[in-house]
């Protein structure tokens, strides 16, 4: 049998509206793409996808020095005697702030990858990342001051 013969398809002279990767850290169009895992592996392929994200996440200056604030809280908290239960809400208060920073930074990243010029629509995204940050960091700061206020001035 003869191999089925193939037609070559054209290829467009246009650029993509794509930019090709700018950073040493991103992989280039002509690499390929990790292969899909299924299964029980595919749980600790994810949970490698997320310490990856944690390391990159670590870039950032926001990020760490949101770390730097849960040290302190959980410092000031052991300090003024907290109970277990207000040390249970600010870890959970403190992973939602990081999640929220984790989809800002991804939000951010999205955009400046996909539209590289300025735009108004890629500001607004911008923006509103940057606002959930804002109300998850009041929200620690409330919480942080309801705790602490009764038991170190009450």
């Amino acid at each position: 049998m003869s191999a089925p013969h193939i037609v070559p398809i054209r290829q467009e002279t246009q650029s993509s509206p794509i930019p090709a990767p700018t950073s040493a850290t991103e992989p280039s169009a002509t690499e390929p793409s990790p292969a899909k895992v299924s299964g029980v592996l595919h749980v600790f392929a994810a949970f490698g996808y997320s310490l990856a994200g944690g390391r990159r996440l670590l870039g950032e200056t926001a990020f760490r020095h949101e770390l730097l604030m849960a040290i302190g809280l959980i410092a000031a908290f052991a300090y003024a005697g907290a109970s277990l239960s207000d040390f249970l809400v600010l870890g959970v208060l403190m992973l939602a702030l990081f999640a929220f920073e984790a989809i800002n930074t991804a939000i951010e990243e999205i955009v400046d990858r996909v539209s590289p010029e300025w735009s108004q629509t890629g500001r607004h995204a911008k923006d509103l990342g940057s606002f959930a940050v804002m109300c998850m960091l009041a929200a620690n700061a409330l919480y942080a001051l309801f705790v602490l206020f009764p038991l170190l001035w009450g």
